[in-house]
C-alpha cells in the first residue's frame, strides 16, 4: 500500500538540511531502485522553486510500504531527524485516485 509522509522542518534548519541531504537522498534512491517511490520533494518556505535563504518548511514522500508501522519506522529513521531538520512527520495511508 502507498503511504504519505509529510514531514515538517524545524525553523532555521536549512544548513542542517543541506548537510544531511546526501544521506536523505540515498535512502530515497533505495526506494526508487526497489520500485517503491511514487513521489518525493521538499516544500519551499516561500512561493518559489528555489527559495534561497528562506529554505524549506518540510517534505512530502509518497512510497509503498508493507504496513503503516513499516512506513512510520522508515520515516522515523530518516537522516533529517538525526540532523535536527525534521520536527515531526505524519504518516498516513494514501490511495491514488488520479491520474
Amino acid at each position: 500500500m502507498l503511504y504519505s509522509i509529510h514531514a515538517k522542518d524545524h525553523d532555521g534548519s536549512l544548513k542542517a538540511r543541506r548537510d544531511a541531504r546526501p544521506a536523505h537522498i540515498a535512502r530515497l534512491k533505495e526506494l526508487l531502485e526497489e520500485g517503491r517511490l511514487f513521489a518525493a520533494g521538499p516544500h519551499p518556505a516561500i512561493d518559489s522553486e528555489d527559495p534561497g535563504k528562506a529554505g524549506f518548511s518540510g517534505s512530502l514522500i509518497i512510497a509503498e510500504f508493507p504496513s503503516l508501522e513499516a512506513a512510520q519506522a522508515w520515516a522515523d529513521a530518516d537522516p533529517y531527524f538525526a540532523a535536527g531538520v525534521y520536527a515531526e512527520a505524519e504518516v498516513q495511508p494514501f490511495v491514488l485516485a488520479l491520474p
